[in-house]
């Protein structure tokens, strides 16, 4: 039985929208390494750019000065992508669910949040550390073929 190897990939942008693409482009080659379907990587790609949206907007105030950390973490049986901010923390219990297809319909981006983010992963932790930072923690499972 060999043993898995874990592999760490971190970047470091300026907490700005513009950055987004960059975040996408970052989580597309780790998609690639790990050789996800076209469809799963997508869906990762979708689920980290809103997770540092929501940095951007809401923990940062679209302040470009701070910054926005996306770690992946991979190995043979999942994909383990951080997003790890020092902004203003929140509590995901109190986030009102609405329908993702009333938001869609209503906004073209943005406002999709934890419930888009926990259908697409197979877990997704939060942990804030009140003063010093945020990390919000999500895992997709590696599906080995048969």
């Amino acid at each position: 039985m060999s043993e898995s190897i874990e592999q760490s990939f971190t970047l470091h942008v300026p907490s700005s929208n513009e950055n987004l693409a960059m975040i996408r482009s970052f989580v597309n080659e780790i998609a690639k390494r790990v050789s996800l379907s076209d469809e799963e990587a997508a869906l990762l790609a979708v689920a980290v750019d809103e997770a540092s949206a929501n940095v951007i907007e809401h923990a940062y105030g679209h302040d470009a000065s701070k910054q926005v950390t996306v770690r992946a973490t991979i190995d043979d049986e999942q994909i383990r992508i951080d997003v790890i901010d020092q902004g203003k923390g929140f509590d995901p219990d109190m986030i009102e669910r609405k329908d993702p297809r009333l938001l869609i319909k209503e906004r073209a981006s943005g406002g999709l949040g934890m419930g888009l983010i926990q259908r697409i992963m197979d877990e997704v932790k939060y942990h804030v550390v009140p003063g010093e930072k945020n990390e919000l923690k999500m895992i997709k499972k590696r599906h080995k073929p048969a």
